[in-house]
């Protein structure tokens, strides 16, 4: 089989269609739900998630945070789910993420909440799952099934979720006009598939890296390094880069692989910065920006569509990383479909 024909290659590049098909379908829903944040007057939110999910909420972290001026929080299901030692939500707004909506631990922090008699919304592929049936208010990710056990199109679309949320409750429309160009941007990057495939040849045998992202690339620096890990079977370690600062720059040395996100922002000049540093230590850097100073310090680098705004940055700058984990696992001659001991649905208590 080919790579074309895999069910990765397929739901990588389906991506553009899933994201327009979301944000169409889904503005009544949302804006319900906005509607009933406002009215209720939400403190805060707090988000159940596992996996890619829960890099989904990192993202949410510092969106909501910045364009909303609301506190987000994680939740720790097995406070819920084992300890049966639930906190108090208060006036939250609990949301669950789940692609499958299948988790029997990220299911009873809903619970736990409705029963509290909080506000609670799911985001989900499956509008008939345990996880929506607690959930007052549905986002559906209109994803379509997703084979490849490693998720994909249902991370972007959960990442497009947030963002319209966002935006609406922000009730701003060039946010909503920023976000509605971004299936576009999302496939002129698919474009570059080949390239990325070419550049993946050159880490055939690298078994460790890191990964390095900050503020709305915290979650790409995650999402990427679990694409790693799933797909290549590397040991990819993410990192802020404030936090790789105080103790874990030791790991570089001569050649080490470094992965940076760095799009263009008011993170940026820090970024470059930071670069300076890894290149003083004579590290390998991969550089993924829309910046071409950036990119320039970069041993390779991988170019991000210029336009994009830096709050939706996160759902252009995992496409590359989703390219370059499915070619270097082909590369390796890895079954992208099936990675070894995962199944699709992990349901954890």
């Amino acid at each position: 089989m080919s790579l074309e024909q895999s069910y990765l290659y397929r739901e990588i590049h389906e991506q553009p269609a899933v994201l327009s098909a979301l944000l169409e379908r889904e503005r009544p829903a949302i804006k319900r739900l906005a509607s009933a944040i406002r009215a209720r007057q939400v403190d805060y939110i707090v988000i159940a998630a596992r996996g890619t999910s829960d890099n989904a909420g990192r993202y949410a972290q510092y969106l909501f945070g910045a364009m909303n001026e609301l506190m987000v929080a994680l939740a720790t299901p097995s406070l819920y789910s084992i300890y049966r030692r639930p906190p108090r939500f208060g006036n939250a707004l609990v949301i669950g993420v789940s692609q499958s909506g299948k988790s029997p631990d990220i299911v009873s922090v809903l619970t736990e909440a409705r029963r509290q008699g909080a506000m609670t919304a799911a985001i989900t592929n499956f509008p008939d799952s345990d996880l929506a049936r607690q959930a007052e208010h549905v986002i559906t990710l209109h994803a379509g099934e997703e084979r490849s056990i490693a998720a994909t199109k249902t991370y972007t679309a959960s990442l497009a979720a947030i963002a319209a949320l966002s935006a609406e409750l922000a009730g701003d429309e060039q946010m909503q006009q920023a976000l509605e160009a971004i299936p576009q941007h999302v496939a002129s990057i698919l474009a570059l598939s080949p390239r990325i495939g070419a550049l993946a040849e050159r880490y055939r045998y690298m078994r460790d890296c890191v990964v390095l992202g900050r503020g709305y690339n915290y979650a790409t620096a995650f999402e990427f390094a679990l694409k790693l890990k799933e797909l290549t079977y590397t040991i990819a370690e993410p990192y802020s880069t404030a936090d790789f600062m105080h103790g874990p720059l030791a790991l570089i040395e001569h050649g080490f692989p470094a992965f940076v996100i760095a799009p263009s922002g008011a993170l940026l000049p820090e970024m470059k910065q930071f670069m300076q540093t890894l290149k003083q230590r004579e590290a390998e850097i991969v550089v993924i920006s829309d910046d071409a100073e950036a990119l320039a310090m970069g041993r390779i680098s991988i170019p991000l569509p210029v336009g994009a705004p830096e709050w939706l940055s996160a759902l252009t700058a995992i496409v590359p990383c989703q390219l370059f984990a499915m070619h270097l696992a082909a590369v390796r001659d890895f079954d992208p479909d099936h990675p070894r001991g995962l199944r699709k649905v992990t349901e954890t208590r």
